[in-house]
């Protein structure tokens, strides 16, 4: 079965029927949710309750969507939009895309050696791949691939002996940019994840027989073995180094006591581009600004961590205010669509970061499910500019925005 049926405002009592493509072949892809259909076909239940679910009532992972859809577009006319294009230079080189791949943990459960496959497709299609503390392959291994932007995420935990070797062997590998997680400290909670699993790390038999369902997944993922944590195996205890114990056993490790003197003191050890990712609130948005970081990466951590948050696009337009004009700023969440890019952009980003979307992509054709997927965002963005009447990102500002409950209201 190639498609799955969808419903659409265009339809009535869903005729005429349209559906997702939900087949391998990348050229009848149309959009992210081909993508993502395809994903929930090849993929396990525990696999996708861990890609697509969120912390406590998922409030904040809803959030990070319904943002996006109060902000309407005010379309401009008769402006000459023939030349339009979508790079942006982040940290002073050009990027096909205002666009980095986010960092995401655990990416051995959707592929075998995924994270080199995300970096591929990022490479080829010419933008950042930011590799999680989390990842399942070597950082020196995604290092190799080819005209690779390669940013490293840095998650605390353990003694500092743990982040100095990781940042010592990330500037050694070439890491353009550092990203230092700062919500994460204690994990939010994953009702769904808990389900999947017995008392401490080991899944349930419901789980196990599910998983048995699917022999391609099982073919291209754990033929070899569950994986690995290689980044950081050596600091794990070795009664801890298997899959499930070893991710518990890093955040059982991870210091309650993270604060501004921890930034002081990787400032002072990471020479080069220096972020913050996961902040919200304006204070510690303010606090960044005067820190010495290069930048801060708004966001909810994919609506995982705290439940009933507000979403980065609601903060962004106050940050931007907050760290002015010259100060880079970035924001995750809820990235599916072209548009989304660009009201993130127009509302004061600088750029954005995708975590879902392109994992959609590797699910469903690797490396080359990861290229298609940032094809997409940037076809629809090239599309809808012309829409729009912006001829330029430089031309995205608040104004071609209105808020829905702005709108004039109906005599």
């Amino acid at each position: 079965m190639a498609f799955v049926e969808t419903g659409s405002v265009a339809q009535m009592n869903r005729s005429p029927k349209r559906r997702y493509y939900t087949g391998r072949r990348l050229s009848r892809v149309e959009s992210i949710d081909d993508l993502r259909a395809r994903t929930h076909r090849l993929m396990p239940r525990f696999v996708l309750e861990y890609l697509e679910g969120g912390s406590g009532e998922e409030a904040t992972l809803q959030r990070e969507r319904t943002a996006f859809s109060e902000w309407r577009f005010v379309p401009r006319t008769l402006i000459d939009v023939s030349d339009r294009h979508t790079r942006r230079a982040l940290l002073g080189r050009d990027a096909q895309l205002p666009l980095a791949i986010a960092p995401t943990g655990l990416n051995g459960l959707f592929m075998r050696h995924a994270d080199t496959a995300i970096a591929r497709g990022a490479a080829r299609f010419g933008v950042p791949f930011i590799q999680s503390t989390m990842s399942n392959d070597a950082m020196e291994r995604v290092a190799e691939v080819p005209d690779l932007r390669h940013w490293w995420q840095l998650y605390v935990f353990g003694g500092d002996e743990i982040w100095q070797e990781l940042l010592r062997r990330a500037d050694a590998c070439g890491c353009e940019a550092l990203v230092l997680t700062t919500n994460t400290q204690v994990f939010g909670d994953r009702e769904w994840d808990n389900r999947t699993r017995t008392a401490g790390s080991r899944p349930t038999l419901a789980t196990t027989l599910d998983a048995a369902r699917y022999p391609r997944w099982f073919a291209t993922t754990l033929n070899h073995g569950m994986p690995d944590f290689p980044n950081v195996i050596d600091f794990i205890p070795k009664d801890k180094r298997g899959f499930f114990d070893a991710s518990f056993w890093i955040r059982e490790q991870m210091p309650k006591s993270l604060s501004w003197d921890n930034v002081a003191k990787i400032r002072d050890r990471w020479k080069k581009p220096f972020f913050l990712k996961g902040l919200m609130n304006p204070e510690d948005i303010r606090k960044a600004r005067d820190s010495g970081v290069d930048g801060v990466i708004l966001g909810t951590h994919g609506g995982r961590q705290m439940d009933w948050s507000a979403s980065a696009l609601d903060v962004l337009p106050q940050a931007r205010e907050i760290v002015g004009d010259d100060f880079p700023l970035y924001m995750s969440g809820g990235i599916r669509h072209g548009t989304d890019i660009m009201k993130a952009l127009a509302l004061g980003a600088d750029a954005v970061l995708t975590g879902r979307a392109t994992l959609y992509g590797l699910c469903a054709n690797g490396s080359g499910g990861v290229h298609k997927a940032l094809t997409i965002l940037q076809n629809e963005m090239m599309n809808e500019m012309a829409q729009a009447g912006v001829p330029s990102l430089d031309a995205l500002s608040p104004d071609i925005l209105i808020r829905r409950d702005a709108m004039p209201e109906a005599p």
